[in-house]
């Protein structure tokens, strides 16, 4: 079947612009821009944009789907239909769950590690969304080591991040102890149960560098993207440079982003603090970096709105166009973690659009329609849709 989007302006070249856009559904391909063959469905588009889909390559919200309050579980395959729901409303085509699996035990434990992956391969077919799996290793977890190879070489798992917490657990900050009490909170121990954890866990310290190369190496081999997350330094940011991993997540100082941005690594920031406008956690401040230059892809973190949001608040607080802001979270996205059949509107690309209602007189904007690999998989509007013509 083919299908016509007609009648609103679409993100063509970067810029927005009167034209229709031709998909053929069943390949899953968008075949032309301003074509005018015939097609059996059309999507009346007057007064809407028509968008590249969001490629999301950070998100962990689908965790409060799985445990919405401490020690209060959910199904696994629960919690991801509906994390689904929520990413395809809010205009996110391809999503990267982003799974932490720790030496912490309980919520980011090795149990969920693998029956989350198990859960997005077995339920893949029933999912609207392009649904991937986004390894969160934390560092320490070296018993993990062995297993995430044999994953990587079977290419199940589609990006690999380094996380390093154990940091925080030693940190006499308030804030690191915070975090250490939200830890424990997540693996089900009581706070001495899981210092002892940590206790034996550190031990190991000098294991990890190691660790890191073999993973690293295994990551390349496959074609896995790597990741490096909350890099405190030039010097970090370097070595896992020289591993082959060019996505920055979260730098946590200037310094490193620029270090980052002056050897063409991506940099990664979350959108909620651009909608929020700043970190809640007191680090760098997003709109400031974007403006910069010193961020090329937002992700949703922890909030699947904020990727839509955020890019709307670029343009309209005038920190970016309009063209350059959504392409933080579809184009480069896309490229960063090579999917380069996507986040563009151009014949050939892969047919992962929305419809996007942009509101006016303080109203957020709205996604109206998400369409993925040419299959509509949410509709906000039924009058849009129209006979063939």
């Amino acid at each position: 079947m083919r299908m016509r989007i007609e009648g609103g302006r679409a993100l063509v070249g970067g810029a927005l612009e009167e034209a229709s856009v031709d998909l053929d559904c069943e390949g899953g391909i968008i075949t032309g821009v301003g074509a005018q063959a015939r097609a059996e469905r059309a999507i009346d588009a007057r007064g809407l944009l028509v968008l590249p889909g969001i490629v999301d390559v950070h998100g962990d919200a689908f965790e409060r789907q799985m445990m919405p309050r401490p020690g209060v579980g959910f199904p696994i395959d629960v919690a991801l239909l509906e994390s689904d729901r929520q990413a395809v409303a809010n205009g996110i085509t391809t999503v990267f769950h982003g799974v932490t699996w720790s030496w912490e035990g309980g919520l980011r434990g090795a149990e969920n590690a693998r029956a989350i992956l198990d859960g997005i391969e077995r339920l893949r077919p029933r999912l609207g969304a392009d649904t991937r799996y986004h390894l969160r290793h934390e560092t320490y977890n070296l018993e993990a080591e062995a297993e995430i190879m044999t994953w990587l070489a079977r290419r199940r798992i589609d990006a690999i991040a380094f996380n390093d917490h154990m940091s925080h657990t030693v940190d006499a900050s308030s804030r690191a102890q915070r975090l250490l009490a939200q830890m424990a909170e997540r693996s089900g121990a009581t706070r001495e149960g899981f210092l002892a954890v940590v206790e034996r866990t550190k031990r190991r310290a000098d294991e990890v560098p190691a660790s890191i190369e073999r993973l690293a190496a295994a990551a390349n081999a496959s074609g896995v993207p790597l990741l490096s997350h909350d890099d405190a330094s030039p010097e970090q940011r370097r070595w896992f440079r020289a591993l082959g991993c060019r996505l920055a997540e979260f730098p946590t100082t200037v310094e490193t982003a620029e270090d980052a941005a002056s050897h063409g690594d991506d940099i990664v920031l979350g959108a909620p603090n651009v909608v929020r406008g700043g970190s809640h956690t007191g680090w760098i401040d997003a709109t400031e970096m974007i403006g910069r230059g010193l961020c090329s892809v937002l992700a949703s973190d922890y909030y699947y709105p904020a990727p839509l949001l955020a890019a709307f608040a670029l343009a309209r607080r005038g920190t970016l166009p309009f063209g350059q802001a959504w392409a933080l979270v579809s184009q480069t996205p896309a490229n960063a973690v090579k999917l380069n059949d996507r986040g563009q509107i151009a014949p050939g690309r892969r047919a992962d659009l929305i419809i996007v209602d942009p509101s006016a007189d303080g109203q957020p904007p709205r996604v109206v329609a998400a369409i993925v690999a040419g299959r509509l998989v949410h509709l906000a509007r039924a009058d849009i849709i129209v006979g063939a013509r």
